[in-house]
């Protein structure tokens, strides 16, 4: 398993917690953010890119769609 393969498990564990955190105390925004931590590491883990090389092409993707 490479560095980015384990950041990428690391990102899901951390976007699943945050999620369990947002059911628990009712925060809309702890909830979406583990969401898309989890979404983040699922990507990386299949891609094998870097979370700042994903990020980047979903920011370009944003801007270029509107």
């Amino acid at each position: 398993m490479d560095r980015l393969e384990m950041e990428g498990k690391w990102n899901r564990v951390k976007g699943a917690v945050k999620q369990k955190y947002g059911e628990w105390f009712d925060d809309d925004k702890a909830f979406a953010e583990g969401k898309y931590e989890e979404m983040l590491g699922k990507m990386q883990e299949k891609s094998g890119r870097t979370r700042e090389d994903i990020e980047r092409e979903i920011r370009d993707w944003d801007e270029r769609s509107i």
